[in-house]
């Protein structure tokens, strides 16, 4: 079967397109290893609102909070993952590649990260109650607020309040997931390996895969592990795995052998590689956070990594339309105007170049505000890269807007990462073919 790969080409992205960065084939690729939250299931609009309320109900309810905070309401397009938080001065901030390591490592333990798809809601929470506050010439403990935020948001999830929701009302708060299935399916017959390990309980799990996939789902996987605690599950070696019913009961006899067929509860990645000796570049895993999926699998095991990012969909649809291209090509020639014209230093020409400034400076926050009006795009700042860019590209091989962009390539085909020039080096050009090149070779070497 001859499948049509989506392409790059100049002014248009195909958002189903694999991207890499490190060079990454599926003939390699033996095990597949899935998280499940927001990789193999994928949540509508209405989750992190639901999020949110809870959330700032537990603030006024346990933490007696004001009632005023009652009037706020979640605002989806708010904010963008891989935002800072200056816990001292109660600030939301984007980082980019320059500011990265004097900006986090001046403010040290109080700058926190927001890499999850769930801190959203409570970014929103965070901005909500400040705004309270402030409006209200009220005085507050910015580390104080910090900390409750985190708890509710916590209690959300801990005490089992969002699984309850969304399982009382699935079709609300899941999207239903064809194309995860065809995924699983076709890794299946091509006769790969399969793993789950998330953080989730088994009871969400089971009901979101019977929804997702079906109630044989778990026939796709040879071993599936709930309640892992990632990140340590990567690094701890103290918890065993244990057992667990289809009911939910755990059972405490010693694990000597993952099986098929069988639910596994936290545990961690040093026996997991003892009892399958599933180890090294054959085994590529797919996660969305970078930190808790990626990080450690990349740095301390060998393993592959897929990250998945569903906001690229939304961005590469913003980048392909016309008003940003033109916008984008045209602050770039801006830019190499006033690079190449700087060095004249009569009136007429620093004239010239102060007006070119001028309009470069007002340019560039119109080319942030298509993306997100507070804080533009999630990759980058301006020319620079963000820190959730940055940390992409070293934690991840490979990165897509869903799982179900696999369809689109056969289990033999290699993922090469463009070749982009460094700083150094001169712009990449199309050149013409040398006599004798074979004509199948493109012409970007």
């Amino acid at each position: 079967m001859c499948l049509c790969v989506p392409a790059i080409s100049p002014g248009f992205v195909n958002a189903d397109t694999i991207f890499s960065n490190n060079e990454t084939s599926l003939h390699d690729i033996e095990i597949y290893g899935f998280d499940y939250d927001y990789t193999l299931a994928f949540y509508s609009k209405h989750l992190h609102t639901l999020i949110f309320n809870i959330a700032r109900d537990i603030l006024i309810s346990k933490h007696r909070y004001p009632e005023g905070l009652q009037e706020y309401e979640y605002i989806p397009n708010f904010a963008v993952r891989g935002l800072h938080y200056d816990v001292q001065k109660a600030l939301l901030m984007k980082i980019d590649l320059n500011q990265d390591t004097d900006l986090i490592c001046s403010h040290g333990h109080s700058m926190k990260q927001f890499m999850d798809i769930f801190s959203l809601p409570e970014m929103n929470l965070l901005s909500c109650v400040n705004d309270f506050f402030m409006r209200h010439n009220i005085d507050y403990e910015p580390v104080h607020l910090y900390k409750d935020v985190k708890e509710a948001i916590r209690d959300v999830h801990v005490k089992g309040i969002m699984y309850r929701a969304v399982d009382a009302d699935i079709e609300k708060y899941i999207c239903y997931g064809e194309q995860s299935h065809a995924v699983l399916k076709k890794l299946s017959e091509h006769g790969k390996k399969m793993f789950l390990i998330t953080n989730s309980p088994f009871a969400f799990v089971n009901r979101g895969m019977s929804y997702i996939v079906g109630e044989d789902w778990r026939d796709l996987f040879d071993i599936v592990i709930v309640q892992a605690d990632k990140p340590s599950f990567f690094n701890d070696r103290r918890k065993p795995f244990r057992r667990v019913t289809d009911k939910g009961a755990l059972l405490w006899d010693r694990i000597h052998k993952l099986e098929k067929g069988q639910i596994y509860k936290q545990g961690n990645l040093y026996e997991f590689l003892r009892l399958t000796g599933w180890r090294g570049s054959k085994v590529l895993y797919f996660g969305d956070h970078i930190y808790s999926d990626l990080a450690d699998l990349t740095l301390r095991h060998g393993w592959r990594t897929g990250a998945i990012i569903p906001e690229l969909r939304k961005e590469i649809k913003i980048m392909n339309t016309q008003a940003y291209a033109q916008m984008s090509s045209w602050l770039q020639a801006l830019t190499g105007l006033i690079e190449d014209m700087q060095i004249h230093r009569d009136p007429a020409s620093e004239a010239v170049v102060a007006e070119w400034i001028k309009e470069r400076e007002a340019m560039r926050p119109q080319t942030k505000s298509f993306f997100n009006a507070q804080f533009g795009s999630l990759f980058r700042t301006y020319q620079n890269p963000t820190y959730f860019s940055r940390r992409l590209s070293r934690f991840a091989d490979i990165y897509m807007a869903s799982i179900s962009c696999l369809l689109n390539y056969d289990l033999k085909h290699t993922f090469f990462p463009r070749r982009t020039p460094l700083q150094h080096e001169a712009p990449l050009q199309h050149v013409q073919r040398p006599p004798g090149l074979s004509k199948t070779v493109g012409a970007l070497v």
